[in-house]
C-alpha cells in the first residue's frame, strides 16, 4: 500500500475556511474523538456510528437507508443537507462519514490550491487517527501543485509523543486546545486529564511546531481569575511571545447541559485579555 492508498473516516471538508488557522484553509474534519467535552461545538463527530438506525427515519430526503446487513447507509447525491440525523443522534456520531482514502482527498484540494494559504486537520480529534494524517501530510508535500500549502493540525494534545514524532517531519504548525490548567476543572469538561495536552503544548512549542494555543473561556466554569492567571504564568514560562487565541464559549450547536449556560460578555471576555497580558503574554487575540 502507497500513502496515497491510506484511508481515514471523514466527517466533512471546507475548501475555504479563515478560522482554522493562518490565511485561506482548506480544513478536513475526521470522525471520532477522545474528548467528551461538555461545550463540544461538533458533537456528532465524537464517535463513530454504530449502526442503531435512529437517525433513518429523521431524513426527509431518503438519503438514509439501512442495508441487508443492518449498516446505515448514506447516498450524498439525494442528501439535501439537513442536520437532522446528526442532531438525532442519541450516540453523538454521523452517518454522514465517509471512509476516504489520501489521493481521494488530494483531488478534491488541487481544484482549490491557488486560492488557499494551506491545509488544516481537525476533528473531531485528529491525532486519533495518526497513520492517515501522517500519509495526507506527506502526500500535500509530495504533490507539486499543492506543495506550497502549509499543513496543520487542529488537536486537543491529548495523544503521546511518539504521535508527534511521526507527524513532525511533514508537519508546519499545530493548534493546540488548552480548556483549563486545572486538572480536575479540564477533567470535568473534557472527561480526560490535561497531563498529555500540557506535554504536547511544550513538545511542540520545544520544536517550534506550535503555532497557537487557544483558550476556551466558559463562564463559571474555567473563568475564575486565579485560573485565568494561573494558565498565563504556564505559558508564558513556555514562551511569552507564543500565539494566544482567546475564544469566548457559544451556546449555538453545544448539547444541553446544566455546567455551560451562557456566553462571557464582552467586558468579561476584556477583562480575561487584561489578566492574560498583565501576566506577561503579548500575543492574544480574543474572538
Amino acid at each position: 500500500m502507497t500513502w496515497g492508498d491510506v484511508r481515514g473516516l471523514v466527517n466533512d471538508v471546507i475548501p475555504f475556511s479563515c478560522v482554522d488557522g493562518p490565511g485561506n484553509r482548506f480544513v478536513v474534519f475526521l470522525q471520532g474523538c477522545n474528548f467528551d467535552c461538555v461545550a463540544c461545538h461538533n458533537p456528532y463527530t465524537i464517535n463513530v456510528c454504530n449502526d442503531c438506525g435512529e437517525c433513518v427515519a429523521q431524513c426527509s430526503s431518503g438519503a438514509l437507508s439501512i442495508d441487508p446487513n443492518g449498516a446505515v447507509l448514506w447516498d450524498a447525491h439525494a442528501c439535501t443537507g439537513s442536520d437532522a440525523c446528526t442532531a438525532w443522534c442519541p450516540y453523538d456520531a454521523s452517518p454522514k462519514a465517509v471512509t476516504t482514502s489520501v489521493d481521494q482527498l488530494l483531488a478534491r484540494i488541487r481544484p482549490a490550491a491557488p486560492f488557499l494559504s494551506g491545509i488544516t486537520v481537525s476533528g473531531g480529534e485528529a491525532t486519533q487517527q495518526p497513520v492517515f494524517v501522517h500519509a495526507l501530510l506527506r502526500g500535500l508535500a509530495a504533490d507539486a501543485r499543492l506543495s506550497q500549502l502549509s499543513r496543520f493540525v487542529d488537536s486537543n494534545g491529548a495523544c503521546p509523543p511518539h504521535v508527534w514524532d511521526d507527524l513532525d517531519p511533514v508537519l508546519d504548525g499545530a493548534m493546540i486546545d488548552l480548556k483549563a490548567i486545572d486538572d480536575d476543572i479540564h477533567t470535568m469538561m473534557t472527561g480526560r486529564s490535561n497531563r498529555d495536552v500540557l506535554a504536547s503544548i511544550e513538545l511542540l512549542a520545544d520544536r517550534g511546531k506550535l503555532y497557537e494555543v487557544r483558550l476556551l473561556v466558559v463562564p463559571g466554569v474555567n473563568d475564575a481569575p486565579h485560573q485565568i492567571a494561573r494558565t498565563a504564568a504556564y505559558l508564558r514560562r513556555i514562551d511569552p511571545w507564543m500565539r494566544v487565541k482567546v475564544i469566548g464559549f457559544r451556546c449555538h450547536g453545544v448539547r444541553p447541559n446544566a455546567l455551560v449556560d451562557r456566553e462571557p460578555t464582552a467586558a468579561e471576555m476584556d477583562a480575561h485579555a487584561a489578566v492574560l497580558h498583565a501576566e506577561g503574554l503579548h500575543q492574544l487575540t480574543v474572538v
